[in-house]
């Protein structure tokens, strides 16, 4: 999210950015063509092509392209229509390819360490050194998608509260957001297998990722303090030529910009169309604005949990999703739960619906999307109930192309 002049304070606008796949029509398997397709509009092999208040960029594959807000928007109202026409755009293009796009955090049969494709144009020497370093050719590099939330903060006492918050509601996103359940053919067993590969595909340095849920830093000074300096001098030896020593290096699932004046929320797997993606987006921030103003708990409260506390919850519900028993009633209370001391992630999020985001989000269509979230289950319990036990290639690469379809069309899948 690109800084205007002027500072923007708590949830003046976002920065949405949302991933996604090129497949092959036929065969659905991922075609690396990303650079034609800017081309195609650009005349050229940029890395970003801005339409409008829109824009397209690369990602580290070639497979995948982002679609973006050109900038802070400062509304979600009108986002579900201007992403749809992006997409819809880029499906136009990749017609004569004899391709498409695809959503979900990730694709089912895609072999990395056989298909994998780096950009090979503006910043490929970034993406060569993790490359270098990590060997991006596991799923936890090559294979996922998501979806980015930019949230503005003017200044470290801004920055204090909504960290606070990101940290305090990242462990139970999964339970909205997890679309990534099959990996090889297979079904993993884990409702956001993104995530589950995500958190090691940098063990050799563990600290560029941390546990996920970021350390309890409330300020820039202690930022730069106890992640920044700490992960430049764990990256040093691998980085001779400090092409990595950025902000960007920080993979924690939220991370601090401050040459942005943001924090880009980074666990939200995509889901399968613009419209799904909106809802859940909706969901965080209303349920953040909540926490920000204090609504259960105090800002103060919520800075005093530690990262192991949160992640415990978070990675029961990378496995389990909406089914994740939560019985930890100090974290039940951070929301104003007050029906007893242990509860689903699903019953949780249900009470968030009920006592503020109803009211809160002022889409009537953004609300029916969430309800059905939480009605239907999440989209990768969507996938695995369309598969029916059965989950062989045909029958994967069947339901995947009813995800393709549900995207090109806008809707969102019941399976």
């Amino acid at each position: 999210m690109s800084s205007p002049r002027k500072p923007l304070h708590l949830f003046e606008a976002y920065g949405v950015e949302m991933e996604y796949m090129i497949v092959k029509n036929d065969t659905l398997e991922i075609l690396p063509i990303t650079d034609k397709v800017i081309y195609d509009v650009a005349g050229k092999f940029d890395s970003d092509v801005e339409l409008g208040d829109m824009a397209w960029s690369n990602e580290l594959v070639l497979h995948v392209i982002e679609l973006k807000t050109n900038g802070p928007a400062r509304t979600l109202t009108g986002l579900i229509e201007k992403f749809q026409a992006q997409v819809n755009h880029i499906n136009q293009l990749l017609q004569k390819y004899n391709a498409r796009l695809l959503g979900s955090g990730a694709h089912p049969f895609m072999d990395p360490y056989r298909e994998m494709c780096l950009w090979p144009h503006e910043h490929n020497q970034i993406y060569e050194a993790y490359n270098k370093i990590f060997d991006c050719r596991g799923h936890g590099w090559a294979n996922l998608q998501s979806t980015h939330l930019n949230l503005p903060f003017a200044n470290d006492e801004e920055f204090g509260k909504l960290h606070a918050a990101i940290r305090i509601l990242m462990p139970i996103i999964p339970a909205l957001s997890a679309s990534s359940p099959v990996l090889d053919n297979q079904v993993s067993g884990f409702s956001d297998t993104r995530l589950e590969v995500y958190k090691s595909n940098q063990k050799q340095i563990p600290s560029i990722a941390g546990k996920v849920i970021p350390e309890r830093v409330f300020s820039k000074a202690e930022y730069e303090q106890k992640i920044f300096k700490r992960i430049y001098a764990d990256i040093a030896p691998y980085d001779e030529d400090e092409i990595l020593r950025d902000q960007f290096l920080n993979s924690r699932g939220a991370i601090a910009r401050f040459d942005r004046g943001a924090i880009e929320i980074r666990i939200i797997d995509i889901q399968e169309c613009p419209q799904a993606d909106i809802a859940v987006l909706s969901a965080v921030i209303e349920t953040l604005k909540a926490l920000v103003a204090e609504r259960w708990v105090s800002v103060a409260e919520q800075q005093n949990w530690k990262e192991d506390d949160l992640a415990e919850i978070l990675w029961k519900v990378v496995k389990d999703g909406q089914q994740a028993e939560i019985n930890n009633p100090a974290y039940l209370k951070l929301c104003g739960y007050d029906k007893g001391d242990t509860c689903t992630a699903k019953e949780l999020w249900q009470h968030l619906y009920d006592t503020i985001l109803t009211a809160s989000i002022p889409e009537e269509s953004t609300r029916q999307a969430l309800a059905f979230i939480l009605q239907n289950d999440t989209l990768s319990a969507r996938i695995v109930k369309a598969l029916n036990g059965n989950p062989s290639p045909e029958k994967i690469k069947a339901v995947y192309e009813q995800l393709a379809d549900c995207l090109k069309e806008g809707k969102q899948f019941l399976g």
